[in-house]
């Protein structure tokens, strides 16, 4: 496995770290999700009570079974998963402080099962996980910041067992076809279910919009690096956002047998939509 360069994590380590020296993101997350804020997991993401309980209803996991969180960021989400679903639990990050950060919040939700959990630094697309491992993936607003989309995508395809679960977030907008699910067969994926996520673009509008009216409070409390990253983010995402749609995927792998190969391409045809096309260029708020 090859250690993500200090520049690629760099921005994330930085707000990580100002994160855990105030509250005040925290606090704008909560305003502008409001009732659907998890206040526990506290994710710097567009996770919110309605996306956990699809997750946890998708991924149709038994006791025991492993679940990789894959750009787990401080783990509240994985951390969460696993409780609920009593699966073991293995997180990657390309932060070193986020890795350090999930690791420290094991216990909060496991207790004396804490060890059930395990966090990594690693990068999208070179986990250094076996193939086969995992029985289901979460990946939540985190495959926008891969260096390579595809290669992203064949590596946690590798990870899966067959008929295992990989959930992906994605922002889309109809009319763009960039070749979505030419990535999903190349990575030995298919299509099973799309779910509408209709809070979630508006969510972003106000937390963008709060970001940036909290501004001076932003760079007072989290420091100037932090809060021009975060600002700069808001300014360039926001006038974006009018046209975004907001989707859970819920993806399989295709079992190693020709039937199943078959079977998995005709489900995948059937469940396509001409408005299940990724936005071009992308760029998933974080």
């Amino acid at each position: 496995m090859n250690t993500p360069a200090p520049a690629r994590s760099a921005e994330y380590d930085a707000f990580h770290a100002a994160r855990a020296r105030t509250d005040v993101v925290a606090r704008l997350y909560a305003e502008a999700m409001g009732e659907d804020y998890p206040a526990e997991v506290a994710a710097s993401s567009s996770c919110d009570w309605p996306l956990l309980g699809l997750l946890a209803a998708r991924l149709r996991m038994r006791p025991g079974q492993l679940l990789v969180d894959a750009g787990c960021g401080a783990g509240g989400i994985g951390l969460w998963l696993a409780r609920a679903l009593t699966v073991r639990l293995h997180g990657f990050d390309l932060s070193p402080v986020a890795a350090a950060q999930a690791t420290a919040r094991r216990a909060h939700f496991l207790g004396s099962h804490a060890s059930r959990a395990v966090f990594r630094i690693a990068e999208l697309e070179d986990t250094g996980l076996p193939g086969g491992c995992a029985h289901g993936i979460v990946c939540v607003d985190s495959l926008g910041r891969a260096a390579n989309r595809g290669s992203a995508l064949r590596e946690l395809g590798r990870l899966l067992t067959p008929g295992g679960a990989l959930l992906v977030t994605r922002a889309l907008r109809r009319g763009a076809d960039p070749g979505w699910h030419q990535e999903l067969s190349a990575a030995g994926l298919w299509q099973e279910y799309v779910d509408e996520r209709p809070r979630e673009p508006e969510m972003w509008v106000r937390l963008y919009r709060l970001w940036i009216a909290h501004a001076d409070q932003l760079r007072r409390e989290l420091g100037e690096t932090a809060a021009e990253n975060m600002l700069r983010e808001a300014r360039q995402v926001l006038p974006t956002l009018g046209g975004r749609r907001a989707v859970l995927l819920t993806l399989r792998r295709i079992p190693d047998t020709p039937a199943a190969q078959a079977a998995a391409d005709r489900m995948s045809r059937l469940g396509r939509r001409s408005g299940d096309r990724p936005v071009p260029a992308e760029r998933t708020p974080q």
